[in-house]
């Protein structure tokens, strides 16, 4: 049942499928997923080193590294998708769609819960990076080269290094009213500065 419906997720996702046989044999992301599949029933039956060498052999055969251990729900699409990474605590809801080169990785930091979760129908494009343990929203749509490193809303447009939302439902933010966080940061650190630099004279004045 899995597979029928990734076959016509890709034929609904692609306009260059042109039937279920081409899908089926020729389209790597497809095949990438079918492997997983195996793999994830291996790792969860306590065969781990079997689930591996199923998910290396994959990564060789197809140049998408999808560990074992993570959870992938229905009818994703995995479009052109050699460079592909995804983790081992990583957690993708239905009908998603990733395009090549994305990473759902760490940030070496933490332990235990290491990657992202996606909900639902996100799509991720190519080169984007969603590094550490939160969770991506419904109906999130990420930027080519984006790199996320916090949790994303429903209905969010990301895009950028760091990613930054620049739409919700639709609407786009007003990006010249919106606090940078960035630029939050070093206005603090500034405000820091000054107060010790005054500090630092008081007990200067208080000296002489």
């Amino acid at each position: 049942m899995y597979l029928l419906e990734d076959i016509r997720a890709y034929q609904k996702n692609d306009p260059a499928a042109r039937s279920a046989a081409e899908v089926l044999l020729l389209y790597n992301g497809l095949h990438a997923t079918i492997d997983y599949r195996i793999a994830h029933f291996l790792h969860t039956h306590k065969l781990r080193f079997l689930a591996r060498f199923v998910s290396q052999w994959s990564k060789l055969w197809t140049g998408i590294e999808i560990h074992p251990g993570a959870k992938i729900g229905r009818r994703l699409v995995i479009d052109h998708g050699t460079g592909i990474v995804i983790g081992e605590t990583a957690e993708i809801g239905d009908d998603c769609l990733l395009y090549q080169g994305v990473t759902l990785g760490g940030t070496g930091k933490d332990t235990g819960k290491r990657h992202p979760t996606l909900g639902s129908n996100v799509m991720v494009g190519s080169g984007a990076k969603v590094l550490g343990p939160f969770t991506v929203g419904n109906n999130v749509r990420i930027a080519a080269n984006s790199v996320v490193l916090r949790e994303v809303p429903d209905n969010a447009t990301v895009v950028g290094v760091p990613g930054r939302i620049v739409r919700i439902s639709g609407e786009k933010l007003d990006q010249i009213h919106t606090p940078d966080p960035i630029m939050l940061e070093i206005d603090a650190i500034n405000s820091r500065i000054s107060a010790l630099e005054d500090m630092i004279k008081m007990q200067n004045n208080q000296e002489d």
